[in-house]
């Protein structure tokens, strides 16, 4: 085997990079690739060598990659996963409820990073890195193998954990809330286990075994919110830490990535357009790695590895040569073709808006229309279109109190994201289970910007077509309100980081839509934060926004919608806006220069109104640190719900008691 993969790398290095030579250059969209190309792969096969029927399906997409933007499910399990019968996936959901309700306060606590390896489960036990037996992974009964008390930081938590191939080290990665740095612990399990290594500011990391059975760990080192440096690292007698691989351009990134059947080690090297992939050995990491296909301008791709078979998924739309070593068959997943085609089951493919899907605690999707939240056993769930401007179909999922009457009466909660090509965050809160319960409306938009609707609908909400976000926000908007969901001075918005840009510029457009918005860490001066380039991430955000410091034209279409500078004297909704001290993803700066330059001109509309206005309030709220979002933070949950209360006037009582149940106070 070891000699036929040697064979196998040596004939992809004189193959495939013959690949760029065949591919069309094609005007593409980019997308955060690895966290949701995934569920929208669409294939077109090429026969090659030998041809792929008789496949198995997959059903299971799993893991997620530690990364920037990404969160990568690996669309390539090995076998297929038992189905579970729809009444035992209802009794889970009976479990997590009950659980829910009945669980003191001070028992709830932030889920942790959690991964199976032979028999095993390793997690976080407070503040402990442990493993316990797998079928006695629900019990008390676990192994204790390092305790992070030791690293001396302030609430620490376990943000991803990757074990050894043979077992004899677990590595796990640990940060805090209130910063983005984190540390790489390496602990050799033994009967006395002992930490090994730490390496500072890790972002992704895997581990793969050499010809000697000696583990060796490939890990990045982010400096900045840059990643651009791979190391790789031997421990036990043949200590050995090296630098391995240096990306030059500063508008790339590097993310490894371990095949599902742990082959191949990949290494993507990324833009938000562009990207390039090279192949480690996992049996021979010592080799020199292999380039898939060097990087082209507009072109993604992404590799999976099975059964001496590469499968590539890409974004570039025509049939392309692609001649592979017979042992080496492989195809070509293509964004662009028939989803129908795909030989392969996956979990969640985009459906039209009508069958849009709502993404429980547990993972688990549920289609039906006007379905009860198996959660709550309360709660429905819609989905209904608005019509934009230019008459595209804006999807909406909507959430209410299943026996609400009148609901034009009741408040709204409306989110929005619309950036990067990621879909919209949906994911089941306590916070948001309560405020359901105490009569609220619940309405996500899936505005153009975003991912949901596939990479078109991300290159339409992007550069100079950023306004098309702005537009179906609006349309949603009017379409709740026209359908009976709420009226204007019961309707909230929120947002958080990029989704800022929209709702800011609504703010400016189209106020009296509008009681009250909360924002968290917003992204709120696009103009002045895209034409500094020694701020970490502005050169890799060239892709979304544009380039307003060398064409004219991506600048005076950010002065079109950026909140700062289409602040003008006029009524506001009342805001609260939660930053960070030292974020470095979305400065302070800027988000104070707007919360300054909003409040005057409040007081110049003020003015010019006369006595008997009543002003907006408007907070800003700086938490120390320097994470970007801290979505468990009981103090930012309790202070955000507690303004829209006291915004629309409505008594809080009930929803804090509700509170208590889930969250620390």
């Amino acid at each position: 085997m070891q000699q036929k993969s040697k064979l196998y790398l040596q004939a992809l290095k004189y193959s495939i990079p013959h690949l760029g030579k065949c591919m069309q250059k094609q005007h593409v969209s980019h997308c955060n690739f690895a966290d949701h190309y995934y569920n929208r792969i669409k294939l077109k096969k090429y026969h090659l060598t030998k041809c792929l029927q008789n496949k198995p399906r997959i059903s299971e997409l799993a893991r997620n990659i530690p990364s920037r933007n990404f969160s990568c499910k690996e669309f390539l399990p090995i076998k297929q996963e038992n189905k579970k019968s729809l009444s035992e996936n209802m009794d889970a959901f009976e479990k997590v409820r009950t659980k829910l309700e009945t669980q003191p306060q001070e028992e709830y606590e932030i889920i942790n990073a959690e991964i199976k390896h032979g028999g095993f489960v390793y997690y976080q036990e407070g503040c402990c890195l442990v493993r316990s037996k797998d079928e006695e992974a629900d019990n008390d009964n676990y192994e204790v193998l390092f305790n992070l008390e030791e690293l001396k930081l302030e609430q620490p938590f376990i943000d991803c954990i990757r074990v050894a191939p043979d077992e004899k080290y677990v590595a796990a990665k640990i940060r805090t809330e209130d910063s983005e740095a984190s540390t790489c612990v390496v602990v050799k399990l033994s009967d006395q286990p002992v930490m090994e290594a730490s390496f500072p500011n890790v972002s992704s990391f895997e581990w793969v075994k050499d010809e000697e059975d000696e583990d060796v760990l490939f890990y990045t080192f982010q400096r900045n919110l840059r990643c651009h440096d791979v190391y790789r690292a031997t421990f036990g007698d043949n200590r050995r830490n090296e630098r391995f691989y240096t990306e030059k351009d500063p508008s790339f990134f590097v993310f490894l990535y371990l095949t599902k059947d742990s082959r191949f080690l990949t290494m993507n090297i990324m833009n938000k357009t562009t990207s390039e992939v090279w192949l480690i050995d996992g049996m021979s990491p010592w080799d020199p790695p292999v380039l898939i296909q060097k990087r082209i301008h507009g072109v993604l791709y992404y590799v999976e590895h099975r059964d001496d078979e590469l499968y590539i998924l890409t974004n570039v739309g025509e049939p392309t040569e692609f001649k592979l070593p017979p042992w080496a068959c492989g195809f070509i997943m293509d964004t662009n073709s028939d989803p129908k085609n795909c030989p392969f089951q996956l979990c969640s493919p985009i459906r039209p808006p009508k069958y849009y899907t709502y993404k429980f605690s547990e993972g688990k999707l549920f289609e039906e229309t006007g379905h009860e939240d198996p959660i709550t056993k309360t709660s429905r769930v819609l989905r209904i279109e608005a019509k934009s401007k230019d008459g595209k179909l804006v999807p909406m999922t909507i959430f209410h109190k299943t026996d609400s009457e009148d609901l034009q009466k009741k408040p709204l909660l409306v989110h929005v994201y619309g950036a990067y090509g990621m879909d919209l965050k949906m994911n089941f809160r306590p916070e948001r289970r309560v405020l359901v319960d105490d009569g609220w409306i619940l309405a996500y938009c899936h505005v153009r910007g975003g991912g949901e609707l596939g990479l078109q609908w991300h290159a339409d909400g992007r550069l100079t077509k950023k306004l098309n976000g702005l537009a179906d926000l609006e349309a949603c908007i009017k379409t709740l309100h026209g359908q009976g969901f709420s009226q204007p001075s019961l309707t909230t918005l929120t947002a958080f980081s990029a989704g800022g840009v929209l709702v800011g510029a609504l703010c400016n457009s189209n106020p009296e839509l509008l009681r009250a918005v909360t924002l968290e860490a917003p992204f709120l001066d696009v103009l002045n934060t895209m034409m500094d380039t020694t701020l970490p991430l502005t050169l890799e955000e060239l892709e979304e926004w544009g380039n307003p410091s060398s064409d004219e034209k991506h600048k005076n279409y950010i002065k079109r919608y950026c909140p700062y500078q289409n602040i003008k004297p006029k009524h506001y909704p009342s805001i609260h806006i939660t930053a960070y001290e030292n974020d470095e993803r979305v400065p302070l700066k800027g988000i104070v220069n707007y919360t300054e330059k909003l409040k005057e001109a409040i007081v110049e509309h003020a003015k010019d109104t006369g006595e008997g206005y009543q002003a907006p309030n408007i907070i800003l709220d700086i938490q120390p640190g320097g994470n970007h979002v801290i979505e468990d933070s009981h103090k930012k949950i309790t202070a955000q719900i507690k303004f829209l209360y006291e915004e629309l006037g409505l008594d809080s009582t009930s929803v804090f008691e509700n509170l208590k149940k889930y969250l620390k106070f």
